[in-house]
């Protein structure tokens, strides 16, 4: 079990990449051609939502499933840098980049000028995307 919940974190992850990327670009297109924030847009605001939620879900799972997660907790693991990775700094991080998603979103949900909708998701969904790539363990991604 804890092996296929592993590959499919680690799969879903295009997914949510992907997902921020095309929510990010339409944020940015629509700020930049100062065009009306429509149900369309709020509906790829969720490609970017929706995965990243799961994926966060899919991780707090893994979290206390695997060997390099909680369990792994203690003062000598934070010593060596690559399980303090999988014990703090991955987690949080994306913690974080979920958070700032879903702030995002909820605030485009709420505003009604159109350039602020956009300018909130473009902005939260960047900083998100930005933070989950720096903290993607690249070197324990399948087909490394």
């Amino acid at each position: 079990m804890y092996t296929g919940i592993q590959h499919f974190h680690s799969y879903m992850t295009y997914l949510v990449l992907l997902g921020l990327i095309i929510s990010l670009g339409n944020a940015i297109a629509g700020l930049a051609g100062n065009k009306p924030f429509t149900d369309k847009d709020r509906k790829l605001s969720l490609l970017g939502l929706i995965p990243a939620h799961l994926q966060w879900v899919l991780g707090v799972v893994l979290y206390f499933l695997s060997p390099l997660g909680a369990a792994n907790f203690s003062g000598e693991a934070m010593k060596d840098s690559v399980s303090r990775l999988y014990i703090l700094e991955h987690p949080l991080t994306m913690i974080i980049a979920v958070v700032l998603i879903t702030i995002g979103f909820s605030r485009a949900k709420r505003l009604t000028d159109d350039n602020k909708r956009f300018k909130s998701i473009a902005i939260f969904f960047g900083i998100a995307l930005l933070l989950i790539l720096v903290r993607i363990p690249w070197n324990a991604w399948p087909g490394n």
